[in-house]
């Protein structure tokens, strides 16, 4: 008896493990709890909206782009719907999965239908095929197997028809509709307008991080408040990238409901499953309406038949808007939208590079050329600012100039010259003189006041600054020796001197305005989808050059003389019934062969850049034109002709609308013989 009343020894034994094994199913039990309360109460909105998210999915519905119009409501630049068919592997081609337990005996292959609906030619089959099969290696939930793949872009109209009319019998593909830009004028003011593009890599990365999927909304508004996503399309070039912010717009989105396999799911069953608000509409694009004339930029396209690369701007003189902006060569934005597929964009890119004319480069501002003589008002405005020349004495043109052991040569052998009409007969050694007597500071300082050498500000296309250069400029470039030379070239528009068109065509704007240099326009407003204007943009001005009302009359009273007296470079090719002032230039390239270029293409690179710079009316000014033929030659024979008629055409135009008669036409429609001058 006592016996039992002794403890045993492995009781204790026992206790202490039992009380280890309360702690440890304590510890397990409020490991679960805390875990629960984790995931129910502090995660639970978190947890719930990622399981909310499994079954119902926000699908993005695009925004309409805004249609950017003439000034006169022609439309430029809209957006039309483009089909494109995507299928799903798995879906399509069940045939191609490994096989399942579970799977469907009656599931058959809906590819071959597909197929023949879409007219594919049996290349484009077998390719397709290869792929259907490559991405349903492995049947899982996320593999390429059930991720849609895109078939056909730019659907035919007659196709779309029939995929829709057969959907019941064509599983796994859906016709997918999309906003693809369109550009009516095509090549037309290709340049100006620019172009779209799809979103790349590298700039989706800016505004999508790396941790973008776990930003807040607000947080990703901050970073991307445009929106952008994987297969987004952007302004890549011209006004669709400068104004993209308005153009783009806001997309809207929608809720359904999905299965495991992404499917969606509709009838009453599915909405019950859906919560407010199901749908946001989305907000299309503003509209812009701009200051160019597309009437005037077909007839510019017109008189620039002839040549094969040039510029040509158009300015309005009293606000600064440009009326028109043309580059050549050009090219269809069309082709570069994706409208036909990205093949075409790939083919066109390769080809527009290859080509030595440089038809994507904006000739009319990211091109900087020597301006040659147009530029020589500005150094006769120099010169007359610091009184330095008498510009009623004469200096004798005997065709050359020696300067140590170079000579300077005119283009013809003018005899005695004043101010007047060395530049209405283009008298280089006149210039050479005055440019040694001013120094090339001055030249440079005038030069500015007028904005040469300086970007306009425009912001459509990337702008060369241009050059109008100083004696420090070429001191540094040349180890402090500075030579005469310089400025001899300088005073001539030759040299390092380089303009751009825009610039050129805003300067001889404010000769004729009396001084004014405006900021260029080429967005007039802002307009809402019904027409209603938004935003107006007011003329801005940039600067008021500081000369001498005197002195710039004298300068507008010699470049009438360049068009309008027998002995201007311009007169045997000018227009009777136009009142025009203008300059023209012949600028030589410093292009020297080297044998690598073909025959041709050096025959063309050697040629001098012809100009002709203008504004009219003369006697109250209207709008300014300047005119570049790239490696055209002479500016009298090939520019200024040029030039006349585009102020023809813009004098046409001007007056059909206000219910005039239009002036008529000269009787020097007929070629005219070329001019005894030169630049």
């Amino acid at each position: 008896m006592s016996d039992r009343l002794v403890p045993r020894s492995d009781v204790g034994e026992f206790r202490k493990r039992y009380q280890w094994m309360a702690l440890f199913a304590f510890l397990a039990f409020g490991a679960v709890v805390v875990r629960l309360f984790q995931l129910q109460v502090v995660s639970g909105k978190e947890y719930a909206q990622v399981a909310h998210e499994n079954v119902i999915r926000r699908v993005t519905l695009s925004t309409t782009r805004g249609v950017i119009r003439d000034a006169y409501g022609r439309v430029l630049a809209s957006s039309r719907p483009a089909f494109n068919v995507y299928i799903v592997p798995g879906r399509v081609m069940p045939s191609a999965r490994p096989p399942r337990k579970w799977a469907p005996v009656d599931e058959r292959d809906s590819f071959p239908q597909i197929a023949d609906t879409l007219r594919l030619n049996p290349d484009e089959r077998a390719r397709l095929t290869a792929k259907i099969r490559d991405a349903c290696v492995t049947d899982e939930d996320k593999s390429p197997c059930w991720h849609s793949i895109l078939v056909r872009e730019d659907v035919p109209r007659d196709i779309v028809a029939e995929l829709k009319q057969h959907a019941w019998e064509l599983i796994g593909s859906e016709v997918v509709s999309a906003p693809v830009r369109l550009y009516p004028f095509k090549a037309l003011g290709s340049h100006m307008l620019g172009y779209v593009a799809q979103v790349d890599a590298e700039t989706l990365s800016k505004f999508r991080p790396e941790n973008y999927k776990t930003m807040t909304p607000e947080e990703r508004a901050k970073v991307n408040p445009l929106g952008y996503a994987p297969g987004d399309t952007l302004g890549a070039t011209g006004i669709e990238r400068a104004w993209e912010a308005y153009l783009r717009g806001q997309r809207g989105w929608e809720k359904r409901v999905v299965d495991a396999r992404g499917r969606y799911h509709t009838g009453p069953e599915a909405d019950r499953l859906l919560d407010e608000p199901r749908r946001q509409e989305p907000i299309p694009g503003r509209d812009l309406r701009l200051t160019v004339d597309m009437e005037l930029m077909e007839g510019i396209e017109k008189a620039m038949r002839s040549q094969v690369s040039g510029a040509v701007v158009v300015v309005d003189v009293r606000t600064g808007r440009l009326l028109a902006l043309y580059s050549k060569p050009d090219f269809d934005p069309n082709d570069l939208s994706g409208g036909a597929g990205r093949e075409k964009v790939r083919e066109t890119f390769n080809k527009l590079y290859a080509d030595a004319l440089r038809p994507m480069l904006d000739k009319t501002m990211t091109g900087a050329f020597q301006p040659g003589s147009t530029f020589k008002p500005f150094s006769a405005l120099a010169a007359l600012e610091g009184k330095m020349v008498n510009p009623l004495e004469s200096e004798r043109c005997d065709g050359y100039l020696y300067y140590g052991r170079r000579v300077f040569r005119c283009s013809h052998v003018h005899g005695r010259v004043n101010m007047r009409s060395a530049i209405a007969q283009s008298c280089n050694i006149y210039f050479y003189r005055l440019g040694e007597t001013v120094g090339i500071d001055r030249l440079a300082k005038v030069a500015a006041e007028f904005g040469l050498g300086q970007k306009t500000g425009l912001g459509i296309n990337p702008e060369a600054q241009g050059r109008v250069p100083t004696r420090s400029w070429y001191a540094l470039r040349y180890k402090g020796q500075f030579r005469i030379g310089f400025t001899l070239n300088s005073a001539i528009g030759q040299g390092a001197t380089t303009v751009t068109p825009l610039q050129l065509a805003l300067a001889y704007a404010a000769i004729g305005n009396g001084g004014t240099v405006y900021m260029p326009q080429a967005v007039r407003a802002i307009e809402a989808s019904d027409g209603a204007v938004l935003q107006d943009f007011p003329p801005r001005v940039r600067q008021r050059a500081r000369v001498e009302p005197q002195n710039l009359q004298r300068i507008t009273e010699a470049l009438f003389a360049v068009v309008n007296e027998e002995h201007g470079t311009a007169y045997p090719v000018r227009d009777p019934a136009l009142d025009i002032a203008g300059k023209t230039g012949t600028a030589q390239t410093g292009y020297v062969a080297t044998g690598k270029d073909s025959a041709k293409t050096a025959w063309f690179l050697a040629k001098d850049h012809a100009w002709f710079a203008s504004f009219a009316p003369y006697k109250s000014p209207e709008v300014a034109v300047v005119v570049l033929a790239e490696h055209g030659g002479s500016g009298p024979t090939i520019a200024a002709p040029i030039a006349i008629q585009v102020v023809r055409e813009y004098t046409r135009l001007q007056a059909t609308r206000a219910g005039r008669t239009p002036p008529p036409m000269r009787d020097a429609q007929r070629p005219k013989p070329p001019a005894p001058h030169g630049g």
